[in-house]
């Protein structure tokens, strides 16, 4: 069996951001055991995967505050906790990795969450996401001068 692709793995962690914002009384460790088990991704991911989804997943959980104050200053008028699950999911994905997935480059990192809007969220999000990443990009640049 091949070994799933970045972008599979990528997926598979928002699929555990996404759940964890409606399992609040569970912790990230339950949330990705009973995922892990039910869709038996650890099996399919081999073991490159399955280290970064788990890095990635409990990251984001862990730098949850961190990440929102990123969000919050590039989506003027929106409030993290106002912005849709899947776009908050999305959006936490994507900060992480431009701010501590090395071999991830920003620009790839950006890409990867358009895609994902793409694919899960409202049409119309797509260029809130973009432009929020956008200016989270733009900070990060302009902070490493």
């Amino acid at each position: 069996m091949a070994s799933m692709t970045r972008s599979e793995a990528r997926e598979e962690i928002f699929y555990l951001l996404f759940e964890s914002e409606f399992h609040g009384d569970k912790s990230p460790e339950e949330i990705f055991a009973l995922a892990a088990e039910v869709r038996d991704f650890c099996e399919r991911c081999g073991a490159k995967q399955q280290k970064y989804i788990k890095e990635v997943y409990f990251g984001v959980r862990e730098k949850r505050e961190e990440l929102d104050g990123y969000i919050a200053r590039s989506a003027k008028n929106w409030r993290p906790d106002r912005i849709a699950p899947v776009s908050r999911s999305i959006l936490r994905l994507c900060v992480y990795e431009m701010l501590w997935v090395e071999d991830v480059p920003m620009a790839v990192a950006l890409n990867e969450a358009i895609e994902l809007t793409k694919k899960f969220d409202d049409p119309k999000a797509k260029k809130f996401v973009n432009g929020v990443l956008n200016g989270v990009k733009n900070e990060l640049e302009a902070a490493k001068e």
